[in-house]
């Protein structure tokens, strides 16, 4: 009988169907051996040697495949295609006393039937540069979190922790958090010119862009005013009109970056919810016929490579499903990202003839979307660019030109099969030659002011940190996960603000570990594992130059020098309705909350509650901002449990001129329009101008 060792019970009961009954799967739960929990673990002075010991709860599986090795014919260890796994095969062979120089290791990308047996056939050795990088990573994570946590707890307060990576995470909501409240806001102006065609009375619009041939800025009322002054009793005249075509492309099939921004964006996932639905499809799923197998390849990659047989396949696929046309000539080639592992395959499907549809009834919802958004994905980047026909025509007033642009959909390509948020939306414009004046209908000046940078949410942080080489994909879920249960950063309506906590650590550790927390020096720290991977570096030599070179000497001057940091949490008008206290403003993983001061003594608490300015037209009572279950906003009386009125959309103080409902803001694709909360009625208008739409 021949051992066959993975990770988790669901991969081996997929893997278990493909194999003879002369293999018995078994799974190690993950990690069977590790650094201690309670103490550093690291001998520094013996040249950083790591101090392994059996996880706790672990020794039972670990007694158990010692006891299956001895009898088995042939042990082979078939962990994920990553650094992680590789360590997890390393230790499990090294525990079971399996001969090094011996092949066990089995690797596959996929979990499907022919590509499991395929890699049975194949084992290989360890490789021990994958293995030095993850314990190099291990080691170093450890000397930071280790050293500088509880001189946080001694110096801040306990429960904070300051990982490596992580802590550049806070950082960077940090410094955009005051970017944001640093930021001015600069007033300008645009101005419009509403024109009409007179031959067919088409009314169309045009934006002021020159004077004079320069580019022209308005930054007042007072100079726009000056322009219209300019422009009374001036002539309207096309002046230029380029007509040309564009293509846009389709993109990349799946990283795990891309994966969980796209997630975040189309589906509303988290990121830990993403990679949790990811890691079922990839595991395997039973999708009828007693028949189980793995619907995804592995989730964990930065590779946007896909195999020959994938490619052909979704080739294939297309020209028998959307014709010709939109097959492109050769197969599409995709550049990964610096530093990505090529020997891995982006996420796709394992095989593309298992259309989302055909399997619908076996999956669970939210794998059914995931899965649906991995094919879609996958196929569209084989096939063909769409193409625009653009138009763009130049308007002579004097000495000042307008420019309008027109843009239609010639040919959707892979538009047909996966819509991006940033697609053009076709703006007609009636037919004009050169040379021919126009009616001017009105000068529309508008009044704007310059935005601050949007704070993080999951998907630009994880976009961030991927484009500035921070962390792998393995290591973006867990970090949102960390800086969010050590209380460094809350999120509220999607986005990441960082608390008073955040910033304390962040300030400490940009004055006593300026390495540590820099953007910088992170990614080429990152890229030295990876060198330690590729066998261009050694190990030893990274974690020496990062703990002798300026740690160790960090590390003594912040413990003499950082004083006791006390933080003293916001006051808010209310009073504690038990003891009288003033309640004080807390942050918790929903986000802030009032609290009593004298806690543990009172453990009273109160939700901050948003109000709208808007009466309940059912009883009269407040409507505030709420929150479902999953964090979903939405706007409800206060009177809640006794009136149940409530909205999706944020309601405005305002009554609908048809029907007497109340208003809401709600959008419409990518614009933001007024609307009438009655669903019979549908009435709606843009929020500039107020002009009335088209019924929905």
């Amino acid at each position: 009988m021949n051992l066959v060792i993975v990770e988790s019970p669901t991969k081996a009961r997929t893997i278990k169907k493909f194999l003879s009954k002369n293999y018995q799967v078994l799974a190690s739960q993950g990690h069977l051996i590790d650094l201690p929990k309670s103490k550093l673990g690291v001998d520094i002075d013996n040249e950083f040697s790591p101090r392994y010991i059996t996880i706790r709860g672990k020794g039972k599986i670990l007694k158990d495949l010692r006891s299956k090795a001895k009898k088995a014919k042939k042990v082979f260890l078939a962990a994920d295609p990553d650094r992680e796994g590789e360590a997890i095969c390393w230790h499990i062979s090294r525990a079971l006393d399996l001969d090094q120089d011996v092949p066990h290791r089995v690797e596959f990308n996929e979990i499907t039937r022919d590509k499991v047996k395929e890699s049975f056939k194949n084992p290989r050795l360890i490789d021990y540069n994958r293995v030095d990088a993850q314990q190099a990573r291990r080691i170093l994570d450890r000397l930071v979190g280790y050293s500088i946590s509880p001189l946080l707890w001694r110096k801040v307060k306990g429960g904070l922790s300051a990982g490596r990576v992580q802590s550049v995470a806070v950082r960077l909501i940090c410094d955009r958090e005051e970017e944001i409240s640093s930021f001015k806001p600069q007033e300008y102006w645009s101005l419009q010119a509403h024109l009409r065609e007179e031959k067919t009375k088409s009314r169309f619009k045009a934006s002021l862009e020159r004077h004079k041939k320069k580019k022209i800025e308005l930054k007042n009322k007072e100079e726009t005013d000056r322009v219209i002054e300019d422009l009374d009793g001036e002539k309207f005249t096309v002046e230029k009109i380029t007509r040309s075509q564009r293509k846009r492309k389709p993109y990349a099939p799946f990283t795990t970056s891309s994966l969980q921004q796209e997630a975040s964006a189309k589906l509303g996932f988290t990121s830990r919810k993403t990679m949790s639905m990811a890691q079922q499809l990839y595991e395997g799923v039973s999708i009828g016929s007693g028949e189980t197998v793995g619907l995804v390849t592995y989730i964990r990659t930065d590779s946007t490579r896909v195999s020959a047989q994938a490619q052909a396949e979704a080739r294939s696929l297309v020209e028998d499903k959307y014709g010709r046309d939109f097959l492109p000539e050769k197969p599409p080639l995709y550049k990964s990202g610096k530093g990505a592992q090529e020997a891995h395959e982006a996420i796709r499907p394992t095989s593309m003839m298992r259309e989302p549809a055909l399997i619908k009834k076996h999956l669970s919802r939210d794998q059914f979307r995931l899965y649906n958004l991995i094919w879609n994905r996958m196929v569209a980047s084989q096939m063909n660019p769409a193409i625009y026909d653009q138009i763009r025509v130049n308007i002579k007033a004097g000495d000042y030109t307008f420019k309008t642009t027109g843009s239609t959909l010639r040919f959707p390509g892979f538009l047909v099969l996966y819509q991006v948020d940033d697609a053009e939306e076709e703006t007609f414009l009636p037919e004009l030659e050169e040379g021919q004046e126009l009616n001017l209908l009105e000068l529309v000046p508008e009044q704007h002011f310059t935005k601050p940078p949007p704070r993080y949410n999951e998907a630009s942080l994880i976009k961030t940190l991927e484009e500035k080489g921070i962390g792998r994909p393995s290591t973006y879920s867990p970090i949102i996960e960390t800086i969010q249960s050590r209380g460094y950063v809350v999120k509220e309506n999607k986005a990441f603000i960082p608390t008073e906590v955040g910033f304390v650590v962040v300030e400490l550790m940009v004055n006593y570990f300026p390495e540590v927390i820099d953007v910088d020096f992170t990614a080429r720290m990152e890229q030295r594992l990876d060198e330690i991977e590729e066998g261009n570096e050694q190990s030893l030599t990274v974690l020496k130059d990062f703990y002798h070179g300026y740690f160790k000497d960090r590390l003594e001057v912040a413990d003499k020098n950082i004083e006791k940091v006390e933080i003293t949490p916001e006051v808010s008008d209310e009073t504690c309705p038990h003891c009288g206290e003033n309640l004080v403003y807390k942050h918790g993983r929903f986000g802030r909350f009032l609290a009593c001061p004298s806690y543990p003594d009172c453990k009273y608490t109160k939700k901050v509650v948003k109000e709208t300015g808007v009466n309940c037209p059912t009883d009269g009572g407040k409507i505030v901002e709420r929150r479902t279950k999953k964090g979903r906003t939405f706007y409800g009386c206060n009177n809640y449990p006794e009136c149940t009125f409530s909205l999706w959309n944020k309601p405005l103080p305002e009554n609908c001129p048809q029907c007497g409902s109340l208003m809401t803001e709600a959008r419409k694709g990518k614009k933001r329009i007024i609307r009438c909360s009655n669903k019979e009625c549908a009435f709606e208008r843009e929020t500039a101008k107020g002009k009335v739409t088209a019924a929905r």
